[in-house]
């Protein structure tokens, strides 16, 4: 059997029993209190209805849900003085206006976070492209270094000019023909070194 599905930005409606089991009409399927905060998170919107007396009882169960999170435990919510203050609003002449004033402060307060949640962001995204381009310079640094490790120029020389000081003028001619094509070969190494250098960077 196919379930049913809310269309478009219909809310969902759940239904409530007399044994207060919960039934999600979208879904086919019980659900708790957890499953509706659940969905209140995700900005998916519902309504309760009694399945007795059709009664719309969404504030409610919305009440017994914030019931439900401040009593697990742990850093609540609501502070005690704010309750007390909403308390006294209850049949006092600006009661009327309480709702809309608070709706609008939490929706002020939700569009800052969201505003510095995207500047944290932006902020530890900056960090991780600086954290990457220091692996990559110390990437090309590594290599840079184990190539001047492995460069025997200086050594060769040197012992060059130790081992053939009685050598022939051709030999030595030979040897530094050699030792300037190996030369070349290393500084045609760094310059593509240095080249990817330049593109990691970028």
């Amino acid at each position: 059997m196919a379930k049913k599905r809310s269309s478009g930005n219909e809310p969902v409606t759940i239904k409530k029993y007399a044994n207060r089991r919960l039934y999600n009409t979208a879904t086919s399927s019980y659900v708790t209190l957890d499953h509706l905060a659940d969905m209140v998170r995700q900005n998916q919107d519902f309504v309760v209805i009694d399945a007795k007396t059709s009664e719309d009882i969404t504030r409610s169960v919305l009440t017994q849900i914030i019931f439900e999170e401040e009593a697990k435990g742990g850093q609540s919510l609501l502070p005690v003085r704010f309750m007390r203050q909403l308390i006294k609003f209850y049949g006092d002449s600006m009661q009327a206006a309480v709702p809309g004033f608070l709706e609008l402060s939490l929706e002020n307060f939700a569009k800052e976070q969201e505003r510095l949640r995207g500047r944290l962001a932006s902020a530890v995204g900056e960090e991780r492209m600086h954290a990457l381009e220091e692996q990559v310079r110390g990437n090309v640094a590594a290599i840079e270094g184990a190539v001047r490790a492995l460069n025997p120029f200086a050594s060769q020389q040197a012992e060059a000019r130790h081992q053939d000081a009685d050598a022939s003028d051709d030999d030595t001619a030979e040897k530094d023909a050699k030792i300037e094509s190996l030369q070349q070969q290393m500084v045609d190494m760094q310059r593509q070194l240095d080249a990817l250098s330049g593109n990691k960077k970028k």
